[in-house]
């Protein structure tokens, strides 16, 4: 990558550091981006004060109970805090920390503004198999961030260059925010192909030269881009484009986020829920 397209890059990149578990790796993939486009990362962690049971006659919340949520959830702060700032220093990256504690968790204004400011938001994959109340608020948060969101699969512990990016196009406005919003990727990276699953047959254009006219607006900001499309001829769009990530080792995934605003409300629509339930490879979303 050239001094240019590295001032042209993500400047602020927001680390969602939820748990213990995922602190690390989603750490140290948003330092490797700093370093990669001389960013500066934030590190944000946001702790849901729970329910308490109260006191009856009066029904007043119970202090002993208080008191215990109150240090459980200090306690995870400060143990994801510790993660982020150790792997930060050990990767020598710009950083400042930011926990936040209410009954809102990552749904409150300062979380979302926070979130608001920056260029790309990194977080981990998720669990959709327990979805709990916590998690289902962290994927409202990201939805409504109105950030691109860099996804970071479980099985991918250590970060890797970004060297060959598919993007799932459609021709939507959520594809193309996607396609635009991770524009620093695909000028960095040595192969980007623009993939079209069953596109329908236009007036301008036969369905084989789907996603002619991105390529080649990509093609002048000097990404080496090509075009393909596949006709499913029943199977599952989703299982087509985990083939194609899978047969032709994908790094980065781009991809729009359709839906509603709860995941486990199938957010983002069939196709990208049941890809990111499989994530094999980095996945950028945006809507």
């Amino acid at each position: 990558m050239t001094a240019k397209e590295t001032m042209m890059g993500y400047k602020t990149i927001l680390a969602v550091v939820d748990t213990p578990a995922t602190a690390a790796q989603v750490t140290d993939f948003a330092a490797a981006l700093a370093d990669q486009f001389s960013a500066h990362v934030i590190g944000i962690h946001a702790e849901t004060l729970a329910a308490v049971t109260v006191i009856a006659p009066m029904e007043i919340p119970d202090p002993t109970a208080v008191l215990a949520l109150q240090e459980m959830a200090q306690t995870e702060t400060s143990s994801v805090e510790k993660i982020f700032k150790d792997r930060i220093a050990l990767n020598n990256a710009s950083s400042d920390w930011r926990s936040f504690l209410s009954s809102a968790g990552y749904n409150t204004s300062p979380v979302l503004d926070s979130a608001r400011a920056v260029d790309l938001i990194v977080a981990s994959q998720g669990d959709s198999s327990a979805l709990s109340d916590s998690r289902s608020d962290l994927e409202n948060f990201l939805f409504e961030s109105g950030r691109p969101v860099l996804l970071v699969p479980y099985i991918m512990k250590q970060p890797k260059p970004i060297k060959r990016v598919l993007i799932a196009w459609n021709g939507s406005r959520e594809a193309t925010r996607a396609t635009f919003d991770a524009l620093p990727f695909l000028k960095a990276a040595d192969t980007v192909e623009v993939f079209s699953v069953d596109p329908p047959e236009k007036s301008t254009h036969p369905s084989y030269l789907a996603g002619a006219d991105i390529a080649a607006t990509l093609a002048r900001h000097g990404v080496n881009v090509t075009i393909s499309a596949l006709d499913t001829e029943g199977q599952k769009p989703s299982a087509a484009i985990e083939s194609r990530l899978s047969n032709n080792s994908i790094d980065l995934l781009v991809m729009g986020a359709y839906g509603h605003s709860r995941w486990w409300e199938m957010l983002f629509g069939g196709v990208t829920r049941s890809l990111i339930d499989k994530m094999t490879a980095l996945t950028l979303l945006s809507r």
